[in-house]
């Protein structure tokens, strides 16, 4: 007895031993981390046996036999130790996943043998993946967005049958064929292997694998049709394909998936009728939009129990929409935009009050609205324009709650904007054009307090505008043209005090113009034609600059403002038989002084004459003077110079070409020099002087001097079209070209002159000032909008090819101006307007495709500006060496968000804490705009209208489409379990 005893004791001793021995394994491991949450490794202490360390589980003889310390925070200092680790023979679990573990794996995990469980995924790691091919009692192997990078050895996966769960994803792999080991897997339920550049065709032994409950591969470069051997997949409840090259129809046998929950497969090239769908009675979530699908929507998706988002835009898709649908569950949002779609909104979409969106924008709907939308309080976006609906617009639609766009545009819908809309407190945008409207716009609108955009035009409202427009603080766009409006324009409306565009054209008004509407600081288009409205053009509007004027066809009387007397505004005034000129205008009648021209009008006019007549003198004496030295330097003015101008021009070319010499120089760029330009009449200019190139592309210039010599320089062809087609841009968030001045070797663009800078000046240099957070997002969606027009607005789009923050100047309200078109560069869009092949732009600011394609078109405008957007929330510059080795503020940004404290983290320290919520909601557009591939990146008209909106929404799971809704964009895709 004694002796067993005895034996039993020295078991326990050796066992004793093994285990201690475990204790500085982890301590080990304790030292190489380092976390935020302080709590963490509290209980990692020499005096505490290791089975109660905090995420540590022992098996039943004390062993440790997993480590769980995901989502911890934790960062790495050096490496971590994998030799030491894997010397926990017991160990099955390893769970590091959803921190910023960073740096290469060098060792091998190979000792790990009993492993069954690695998640590494969700880190920032660099370097290749490591060696895990002796792991083969693993069934959850968890790697995606880790960072990893290289080549992935698919012929490792052979000897892990086991595995149960692969998740490879979002990683920068080298490009690959869809991997056939994996097909060998047959107890695989979980496969991600999404944004992970994988290429070619599905395999037709994919159906194999007959376990799988989950199969995304999203995002690559996977082409060919769908197999029919993917209709074995019988447990699949999600399939996600989604942004690759898929072609043809949904395979025989597809419908035979009836576990099917969740199927996104838009933006391919698939085609033909979805019959094969009206089975997959279990869906709860359908994408198929961007694709070429055709044919009938199913009746039976009407019956669909569980259907609670739908999103069908962008397809050749015809008939009705199934009259049940959306009525079954908890229906969230449909959009069937832009197809053919005829027949009537199904009624029921909301029966159970959880629909947010509503979008079927630009098909052939007939029919009325149903009224059970006006009682739809979760409503947030309303779009059903540019169909053939009739009937009156529900009241209610007017002021539910929680709606911001109202969009029934371009139907045959009557009735009158009702008086509900004082509940619209979130409203911004209301389009309602060419329809039947009627009755009076409601006092009650003051109170839709969010109103950004009003447009009403086209339709049949009479009364007054109403007084209380003037408190709508936000409203920038206002369309009241083509009505049965009466009553004056009222005073009020100059409180709008973000009012850029008036269009009240066509309707019976009359009274003053009101003076006020000179002190409107952004207005930029003001359209009061056809109308009948008296008095004098108020001379406070001299201080106006707008894009477009239109008084024409009106009762107004008296002279015409000296400066509103250039050719820009031809025709603005016509249709006024009252009004006189002061003979600039030869169409008008001379003004004499019974016209309102006093006796100091006479005098002041006398004084500038004589001011003119001494300024051409002197400057005759001045050009005389400095001729024999112009001489012999090489003069600009040895070139015969061909002005083409945009505007009126208040300076000649001698006072331009006399100006280009080094004490003016304020810039230097890779095409050329930028000089300010002072004239002698106050007004300062900026010119941009381009150097031409020979037919080999050098520059051709003189010695050291900025004059050009010899001649025969080669002008690029496609110049004078791109300057022509700059010249026709009149926006408020575009810089403004006055003329192009050319000769055979050289060519200067004439520009306003921004006082305040550049954007990159203020933020980043010497020069920066303290810009808050309201100024801030009043430059990001000014210079957004003015990309909007360049992508939207143009009768060919214009990419701007150079965007970033030192091209966005700032005027002296710090209101943003697009700049600087690379116009040394410019290549015409030849194969149509999807692309451009010049390699353009700025390091940190380049898009990523142009790593792998010449072929790149606005979207990559849109990568730019995300990087603005950045640098607009966090105050950083693009590249920084904090960032560490190869990578830029996009890897930097991306790297931070994973947590509410870590996103908050990046955010601009100058930003007051009151703010910081704000500045996310922009840098999740950041984010978004910065998508690795250009599909995945909203529209500069999506952003613009994302930055008005500031909708909040998840870091993962953020849903656009087209017109902002629809389809899951994710900014960090992480594994759904």
């Amino acid at each position: 007895m004694f002796p067993s005893l005895c034996y039993i004791l020295c078991f326990l001793s050796v066992l004793s031993g093994i285990k201690s021995d475990e204790l500085p394994i982890l301590l080990k491991l304790k030292s190489a981390l380092s976390t935020s949450n302080s709590k963490v490794f509290d209980s990692w202490v020499p005096t505490n046996s290791v089975c109660n360390f905090d995420g540590i589980t022992c098996n039943s003889n004390g062993f440790v036999r997993e480590i769980e310390l995901a989502n911890k925070n934790l960062s790495v200092s050096g490496a971590l130790p994998f030799d030491s680790i894997c010397q926990l023979q017991s160990l099955e679990k390893f769970s590091f996943g959803f921190n910023f573990l960073s740096g290469i794996i060098t060792e091998d995990l190979n000792n790990c043998v009993k492993l069954r469980y690695l998640d590494l995924g969700n880190n920032v790691f660099t370097g290749s993946v490591p060696n895990v091919s002796s792991l083969t009692e693993l069934q959850y192997l968890y790697l995606n967005n880790s960072g990893f990078s290289g080549d992935f050895p698919w012929k490792s996966l052979q000897s892990m049958m086991g595995l149960l769960q692969l998740s490879l994803g979002d990683n920068r792999l080298n490009p690959a064929p869809f991997p056939n080991e994996v097909l060998n897997l047959k107890n695989l339920t979980w496969l991600y292997l999404s944004n992970c550049t994988i290429k070619g065709e599905i395999p037709a032994g994919i159906g194999n694998l007959t376990e799988l409950r989950n199969l995304e591969f999203s995002a690559n470069m996977i082409s060919g049709e769908i197999p029919a051997d993917i209709g074995k997949l019988q447990k699949l409840w999600q399939l996600e394909v989604y942004n690759n090259l898929l072609t043809g129809k949904f395979p025989v046998g597809f419908g035979n998936l009836k576990s099917l929950e969740k199927f996104d497969a838009s933006m391919n090239h698939l085609e033909g009728d979805l019959s094969e769908l009206r089975s997959l009675t279990n869906l709860d979530t359908l994408q198929l939009f961007e694709n070429k699908l055709s044919g009938v929507i199913p009746v039976e998706f009407g019956e669909f129990k569980r259907l609670v988002s739908l999103s069908l835009y962008r397809n050749k898709l015809t008939g009705p929409l199934p009259e049940k649908l959306g009525s079954w569950a908890e229906f969230d949002y449909i959009d069937a935009s832009e197809n053919f779609l005829t027949g009537p909104i199904p009624p029921d979409m909301c029966k159970k009050g959880k629909m947010t969106e509503l979008l079927v924008l630009q098909n052939n709907l007939t029919g009325e609205i149903p009224l059970n939308y006006a009682n739809c309080l979760t409503l947030s976006r309303f779009r059903v324009s540019n169909n053939s609906l009739t009937g009156i617009v529900p009241a209610g639609i007017w002021g539910l709650p929680k709606l911001k766009i109202i969009d029934v545009a371009l139907n045959q819908l009557e009735g009158p904007v009702s008086l509900d809309i004082k509940q619209a407190k979130t409203l911004a945008q209301i389009y309602a054009r060419n329809n039947r409207l009627n009755g009076e716009i409601p006092e009650e609108i003051s109170k839709a307090s969010s109103l950004v955009s009003i447009d009403l035009s086209e339709n049949q409202i009479s009364g007054k505008i109403p007084v209380g427009i003037g408190e709508l603080k936000q409203l920038s766009s206002l369309h009241l043209q083509r009505n049965k409006l009466s009553g004056s324009i009222p005073d009020s409306i100059s409180s709008c005090s973000s009012l850029s565009d008036i269009n009240v054209a066509q309707n019976s008004l009359s009274g003053k113009i009101p003076s006020a509407l000179s002190s409107l600081p952004s207005l930029n288009s003001l359209n009061l034609s056809q109308n009948e409205v008296s008095g004098q053009i108020p001379n406070s509007f001299i201080s106006l600059r707008l894009s477009l004027l239109d008084l024409s066809n009106n009762r107004l009387t008296g002279p015409i403002p000296q400066s509103l007397s250039i050719a820009a505004y031809n025709g603005s005034f016509a249709g006024n038989p009252g009004l006189c000129s002061s003979g600039v205008i030869s169409s008008f009648r001379r003004c004499s002084s019974s016209h309102g021209m006093s006796k100091g009008v006479h005098v002041l006019i006398i004084c500038f004459t004589v001011g003119l007549v001494m300024l051409l003198v002197l400057l005759a004496f001045f050009i005389y003077s400095k001729k024999n030295e112009k001489e012999r330097q090489g003069s600009l003015k040895e070139e015969s110079w061909d002005v083409k101008s945009f505007h009126v021009l208040s300076f000649t070319e001698d006072e331009i070409l006399d100006s280009i010499k080094e004490e003016n120089l304020i810039g230097k760029g890779g095409s050329g020099n930028v000089y300010k330009v002072n004239l002698s009449n106050g007004k300062e200019l900026a010119v941009k002087h381009i150097w031409n190139t020979d037919s080999s592309g050098l520059k051709r210039s003189k010695s050291s001097t900025p004059m050009l010599g010899k001649r025969g320089g080669n002008k690029s062809k496609e110049f004078d079209a791109e300057v022509q087609t700059l010249s026709s841009i009149r926006h408020v968030n575009v810089v403004k070209l006055y003329c192009s001045i050319t000769s055979e070797d050289s060519s200067l663009l004439v520009y306003e002159y921004l006082p305040n800078g550049s954007l990159w000046d203020q933020l980043h240099t010497c020069q920066k000032m303290e810009l808050d957070w309201d100024t801030r997002y009043e430059i990001a969606v000014g210079a957004a909008k003015g990309l909007e027009y360049l992508h939207h607005g143009c009768q060919k789009p214009v990419i701007h090819r150079d965007v970033k923050s030192s091209n966005i100047l700032l005027d002296e309200f710090l209101k943003p101006r697009i700049a600087d078109f690379g116009l040394a560069m410019i290549v015409q869009v030849h194969g149509g307007k999807d692309s451009s092949h010049v390699i353009a732009g700025t390091h940190g600011y380049i898009a990523p495709e142009y790593g792998y394609t010449y072929k790149v078109n606005e979207k990559s405008d849109v990568y730019s500006f995300g990087v603005v957007l950045m640098e607009l929330v966090t105050g950083k510059r693009p590249i920084e060496p904090d960032y560490g080795d190869n990578k830029d503020i996009v890897n930097w940004v991306c790297s931070k968000v994973k947590t509410r404290e870590s996103i908050l983290s990046v955010v601009d320290s100058r930003i007051p804490e009151d703010y910081k919520e704000e500045a996310v909601k922009v840098l999740k557009i950041a984010i978004l705009c910065t998508a690795k591939l250009p599909t995945l990146r909203p529209t500069m008209r999506t952003v613009v209208q994302m930055l008005e909106e500031a909708e909040p929404c998840n870091l993962v799971g953020i849903v656009i489409s087209k017109d902002g809704t629809g389809k899951r964009m994710d900014v960090n895709q992480q594994r759904k379990v």
